[in-house]
């Protein structure tokens, strides 16, 4: 779909919430209604998820884990309900950091940025990690590293494989949000297509009834808690898959009319997700041939395509996998980068000045494209030879996801307490009347997901050889680094020089407003730090 050309004063409009925080208009608005739904649903990605950790699920908790999708998603809905009413009050570039900023003060909003930047770059590795599930299985041309039995082979050829679609997705977005959205939707409208038949052919061969999602093939027996223990492992599978619903608010500055389209986008793009995904998951279960071996906990998804539908059609469908790989790693990049620049213009990260270019052809913010796909492929590098590179990089990256989306609506809770929250108007999405017990929850949801996803267990973080107490805490390890030493940065380095850039600060016509004074009370209005700390960042 294309978007058609708005008149200026619409434009004008957009620009309202952005010039709030004393930002100037410099990204190019061209995307419409289905660029910004596509943005959020190929983040989510129904079959990069489903087919990237399907097997752990089920070798996890046998074909009962399929509970954790619906369990997975009505805590992340409560979270999108609380992100579509931030989006249509501040539809604007890095949304979970700005949003942070807004409804807490400019500290959480740094460490909700910080926090979601390096998830976002942990995720692109997580995500192209995917194409070594899928490619191998489509042909063995694709096993560059050995024949896929040594003991190190297939983590070496995934990151290969990676490397090669992480070079991709940083040329494409470097180009320009044009390229990438149209590549993006293209994409998106494959996968959607893809999935719809997968679940058609999955209907047609099924085998065996719907309660086989009761079956648990025993996997409650190693743990303490009984299948609860094997259940809450296993539900890492569906957890992957249910976030990024954030994304088509963080491309609201280059979207048309975003603080509608941006709420209506989050929605739709986690409620068709849900929907698809939920039902490929079950009829995958009740159409392989057999449930017993260990096939379905190895080679996940991909084998039941290929076992379902045949050598032909089933390597087809791996295609438009692969398509659905691609434009996931694509839009995980894509977002990372908005949130890099929307940081860099508040000088809020070493060398902002360049990092918050804006090309002037491409209209597109490049250094900052060129330096995540770096760190990406440095994540890669450095566990080129963990067989567990899977499940830990992507558990790490799911971990600081979930503290992200926490620090957005753990002070976005105490603002609609004190009563200082205020939604948009004029007919924009509100949660009314519900605005609290759903920010209750989900905050409640987001505290005990991301403790059941930190917790050291042996059959996450430790599983196979090399046995070492640092793999089993890794997690723990890392994003107690990250956070701990991310904060300590900003706290003696980097607040003593925010604020927003002068090349990117709004200049109104007229005198200058009054500055409120920013008292890190929670306040919708004491919290903007392009107001109440550009003063300083300028003179620092």
């Amino acid at each position: 779909m294309t978007s058609t050309a708005q008149p200026p004063h619409r434009h004008g409009q957009d620009d309202s919430e952005l010039t709030e925080f004393g930002y100037r208009p410099e990204l190019k608005r061209t995307l419409g209604n289905f660029h910004t739904f596509a943005a959020g649903i190929s983040y989510i990605s129904i079959l990069t998820g489903t087919f990237q950790l399907f097997y752990f699920g089920y070798g996890s908790g046998g074909a009962a884990y399929w509970w954790s999708w619906p369990m997975v998603f009505a805590g992340q809905f409560m979270v999108a309900l609380c992100f579509a009413e931030l989006a249509a009050r501040y539809p604007v570039a890095g949304s979970v950091y700005n949003w942070a900023k807004k409804v807490g003060n400019p500290h959480l909003g740094w460490l909700a940025g910080w926090t979601m930047l390096v998830a976002s770059i942990v995720s692109i590795a997580a995500v192209a990690l995917a194409y070594q599930l899928t490619l191998p299985q489509i042909s063995a041309t694709f096993q560059f590293v050995g024949d896929g039995t040594g003991t190190y082979d297939v983590a070496t050829n995934a990151v290969l494989l990676a490397s090669g679609l992480i070079l991709f997705t940083t040329l494409v977005n470097a180009l320009g949000v044009k390229l990438m959205a149209r590549i993006n939707t293209a994409g998106v409208f494959i996968e959607l297509i893809a999935t719809v038949v997968l679940i058609v052919l999955f209907a047609v061969n099924i085998t065996r009834g719907p309660d086989v999602v009761l079956e648990t093939n025993g996997t409650g027996a190693g743990h303490s808690g009984g299948y609860l223990g094997a259940f809450l492992v296993a539900s890492l599978a569906s957890a992957y898959v249910m976030y990024g619903f954030d994304t088509a608010a963080s491309l609201g500055e280059e979207s048309l009319d975003p603080s509608r389209n941006a709420p209506r986008a989050v929605l739709r793009a986690i409620a068709a997700s849900f929907v698809l995904g939920g039902l490929v998951l079950l009829l995958a279960l009740m159409s392989v041939s057999g449930l017993q071996g260990d096939r379905l906990s190895t080679e996940g998804l991909q084998y039941v395509v290929l076992d379902v539908l045949g050598e032909d059609a089933g390597k087809a469908m791996l295609w438009c996998v692969f398509i659905a790989v691609t434009v996931c790693a694509l839009a995980v990049h894509t977002a990372a980068i908005r949130l890099a620049f929307a940081m860099a213009r508040d000088n809020n990260l070493p060398a902002s000045a360049r990092l918050a270019e804006v090309h002037p052809r491409f209209r597109t913010p490049i250094l900052p494209a060129v330096v995540i796909g770096v760190l990406a492929l440095a994540i890669l590098l450095v566990n080129i030879r963990q067989p567990q590179i899977f499940t830990v990089v992507t558990s790490i990256g799911i971990i600081l996801i979930y503290l992200a989306y926490l620090l957005v609506t753990g002070p976005m809770l105490v603002a609609r307490v004190r009563g200082t929250w205020q939604p948009a108007g004029e007919g924009r999405f509100s949660l009314g009347r519900w605005g609290l017990p759903v920010n209750i929850v989900a905050v409640v949801w987001g505290a005990a997901m991301m403790l059941n996803l930190i917790w050291p267990r042996a059959a996450v973080y430790n599983a196979t050889a090399p046995y070492h107490w640092y793999l089993r805490w890794g997690a723990v390890l890392f994003v107690g680094i990250v956070m701990g030493g991310g904060f300590a940065y900003y706290w003696f380095v980097q607040r003593h020089r925010t604020g927003v850039l002068a090349e990117h600060r709004y200049a109104p016509a007229g005198p200058p407003p009054a500055v409120a004074s920013d008292s890190g009370s929670g306040s919708d209005s004491g919290s903007d730090s392009a107001s109440a700390s550009a003063s300083e960042g300028v003179s620092s």
